[in-house]
C-alpha cells in the first residue's frame, strides 16, 4: 500500500474569470453608452475594463492558488508564479474573520515567517476554515 498523501489543490472557481470578463465588456459598453461624445469617459471606462480583464487573465493563467503535498505548500507568487513553502517554513495556519457591511469575511492566512499568504473564498473555491483544517491535517507531525 502506498501511504503518500496525494496533492490537493484549491483553485479559482471556473465561473469567476468569465464573470470578470463579462464585467469588463459591460464597463466598455457603459462607457460608450454614457460617453456623450466625451473621449475621457470612454478612456476611463476602457482603462477600468482593462484592469478587470487583467484580473480575469490572472485567474485563467494561474487558477490554482494553493496546493498541499508531502513536501509543503505551493502558493501563488506574483502574477502567475509559484513558490514552494516547505513544512518547516510554515509557522502558522489560521483563519481571520472580520465583519464588513453586515457580513463576515473569512481569509486563510499562512504565515511562513518571512512572508504572509492570504487567500479568500474566491481564491480557493472553498470555505477557508475547511481548507485550513485540511492543511493542518496534511501537515506532518514532526518537522525534523
Amino acid at each position: 500500500m502506498d501511504e503518500i498523501t496525494p496533492a490537493r489543490q484549491w483553485r479559482v472557481p471556473a465561473s469567476l474569470p468569465a464573470a470578470k470578463l463579462a464585467g469588463a465588456v459591460l464597463l466598455v459598453a457603459l462607457g460608450l453608452l454614457f460617453a456623450d461624445g466625451d473621449p475621457v469617459r470612454v478612456a476611463v471606462a476602457a482603462l477600468a475594463a482593462a484592469a478587470v480583464a487583467g484580473w480575469a487573465v490572472r485567474d485563467l493563467v494561474a487558477p490554482v492558488r494553493l496546493a498541499v503535498g508531502p513536501d509543503g505548500l505551493t502558493v501563488i507568487r506574483g502574477f502567475a508564479g509559484r513558490r514552494l513553502l516547505p513544512w518547516s517554513a510554515v509557522e502558522a495556519i489560521a483563519v481571520d474573520r472580520r465583519p464588513r457591511f453586515g457580513l463576515t469575511s473569512e481569509t486563510l492566512e499562512i504565515d511562513a515567517g518571512d512572508s504572509l499568504h492570504l487567500f479568500g473564498r474566491y481564491d480557493l473555491g472553498a470555505n477557508p476554515e475547511e481548507v485550513a483544517a485540511e492543511l493542518r491535517a496534511a501537515r506532518p507531525t514532526s518537522t525534523g
